[in-house]
């Protein structure tokens, strides 16, 4: 890794620990990512909901309100239209519930992955209008759905986008488009995940509804209960945990540590997760998000829907059940191809930036995974495309200097239908334009990326001494939090020397793990996970890279270093 280490003006972490009364580190952490006034720092940290912004400065609000109000007014038949994952499924539950405490009684659509594909298609749109429907939302889809809802507007439904994709240059005709990103949308934190959106949407919706008079003689929906999911789906879509996302997941993962949802409480005992204990980011992203997204990924997403709908706990640890199999299925076929893609990839790797992976048979519920993983390995842009029947499906993932969505623009005229943002997308393409693919994107690639960008970084937030690390230091590094996209966990840098290094196997047989402790720190351990190789370092002084935590094990808490990065010290 390229170690990229922090220049703090030390004056202005003072006065920014002074002011805000933040722990010495912290104030340095905040300063060096650039929030160098208290007011900067202020704002950042802020978690009150009374902090989150207007939702009536997102352009079309007014009008997806309006016509919502009319439906539940005049109790027109409604339906919910999600896209198949995390964001997806979690906005379709949000917006579900909420009217339901409202007295609509929406209709949902989730479609499936390998029979319909991504997005709004023309047999449902066709279906849905049959079935009586009027107003038809769509959830984290539909920005790029031009024809599918012209053909709507044709048979009569009043159609709300509800999206946060990259905006295309013609808007489909739909009465109102919810989208941070397009022109002309003053709402201050553009990367809302669909659920985000949506949260905003049932903000406005009941603010008009109370203006109204409407909770007279009806009970208000407490949004605060739905904040579980937005925090789900905020964490699982990987969109930057700062501004409202920051405010959503915070509040988002003490609704989801209450359990108070019989889904979520389901869904945290097949993974693992203690009851009583605090969930995080981390554990949303690895533990809870994949076994909802499995569903979607082999089968059918709508079971994940279900779960968080669920009116029963047997009914919800049930369908739980289900899906912890269906991820424990995901994760045997995503090895499978796994392997087969890093094959491909180390084929390419001495003269491609970018990689095209494509082969007969791949699933295409689980290559995004998979293409994520050789982003890791290999850190350079990747897209996978699983081939059936003469067409590829594809999922992309990219680095952070290359935007994803612009480099496929750059391709246009070889897919058949694609879209996303920077760092991942999906596409549609004919088997025979793969070869094609493969060049233009590596050439694109080429032009773009320099040898120094397929240099993963490790960007260091502070360097400190081992006396600096104590339990207060890292308790006020981790108020910092949520950490994820936008606002990644502190890393922090320390050369010292260090004690008792081994090594630990890995459990399925992988790289193994460095596991040493510091010289006169007796309170702290430290691993490397996957660093076997790196034994031989350790025998004078090394500068450490890492993440600090607290492990507890048979009732002790410890302070453990995850370690990012290891090397000799200069």
């Amino acid at each position: 890794m390229r170690w990229l280490m922090p220049e703090v003006p030390q004056d202005q972490a003072a006065v920014l620990a002074a002011e805000l009364g933040l722990h010495p580190l912290s104030a340095r952490v905040l300063v060096h990512r650039g929030l160098r006034t208290p007011e900067a720092a202020s704002a950042f940290l802020s978690d009150k909901l009374a902090d989150l912004p207007d939702p009536f400065r997102m352009k079309g609000m007014v009008a997806a309100v309006e016509r919502l109000f009319r439906a539940i007014r005049e109790k027109e038949s409604i339906t919910l239209y999600g896209d198949y994952d995390v964001d997806g499924v979690c906005s379709t539950s949000l917006l579900a519930l909420f009217l339901r405490e409202l007295g609509a009684r929406p209709a949902t659509y989730i479609p499936h992955r390998l029979d319909e594909g991504y997005g709004l298609n023309l047999q449902a749109v066709e279906k849905i209008a049959a079935d009586g429907t009027r107003v038809l939302v769509t959830l984290d889809c539909g920005i790029t759905s031009v024809a599918e809802i012209s053909r709507a507007r044709d048979l009569g439904l009043d159609v709300v986008v509800v999206d946060h994709h990259t905006v295309p240059p013609t808007l489909p005709p739909a009465v109102a488009v919810l989208n941070p990103h397009q022109p002309g949308c003053e709402y201050p934190t553009k990367h809302l995940c669909a659920a985000g959106v949506a949260f905003n949407l049932c903000m406005g919706l009941r603010k008009k509804l109370r203006e109204d008079g409407w909770f007279a003689t009806r009970k208000e929906p407490n949004l605060k209960s739905l904040m579980d999911l937005v925090a789900m789906a905020t964490v699982a879509d990987v969109v930057p945990l700062t501004g409202a996302n920051r405010i959503l997941v915070h509040h988002g993962l003490q609704e989801l540590t209450a359990g108070r949802r019989y889904g979520v409480r389901a869904l945290k005992e097949v993974a693992g997760l203690e009851a009583d204990s605090p969930v995080t980011a981390g554990q949303v992203g690895f533990r809870l998000g994949p076994r909802i997204n499995a569903a979607g990924r082999l089968h059918d997403a709508s079971l994940g829907l279900q779960l968080l709908c669920s009116e029963t706990l047997d009914a919800a640890r049930s369908l739980a059940q289900v899906l912890d199999r269906a991820n424990a299925e995901r994760q045997g076929i995503e090895s499978s191809i796994l392997t087969e893609a890093l094959a491909q990839a180390q084929e390419r790797a001495e003269h491609a930036r970018g990689f095209v992976l494509y082969a007969e048979g791949w699933h295409p519920g689980v290559i995004g995974i998979v293409a994520s993983r050789v982003v890791e390995r290999f850190h350079r842009p990747t897209v996978m495309v699983g081939v059936k029947d003469g067409v590829g499906k594809g999922s992309a993932r990219s680095i952070e200097a290359f935007h994803l969505y612009d480099a496929l623009s750059g391709c246009a005229d070889l897919l058949a239908r694609f879209g996303g943002h920077k760092h991942a997308a999906g596409l549609t393409i004919e088997a025979k334009n793969l070869p094609a693919l493969r060049e233009s994107f590596e050439r694109i690639a080429k032009q773009r990326l320099t040898p120094e960008d397929l240099i993963p970084r490790c960007k260091v937030d502070a360097v400190v001494g081992v006396k600096e690390l104590d339990e207060s230091a890292v308790e006020a590094l981790q108020k910092l939090g949520p950490f994820g996209q936008g606002n990644p966990e502190p890393v922090l840098v320390l050369r010292h020397q260090v004690a008792r290094p081994r090594v630990l196997p890995h459990k399925s047989g992988g790289a193994g793990h460095l596991k040493l402790a510091l010289v006169d720190a007796p309170a702290v351990d430290a691993i490397g996970f996957g660093m076997a190789d790196r034994l031989a370092l350790t025998e004078g002084p090394v500068d450490l890279a890492f993440q600090a935590s607290f492990d507890t094990f048979r009732g002790q808490r410890r302070l453990s270093l995850k370690l990012k990065d290891l090397r000799v010290a200069a």
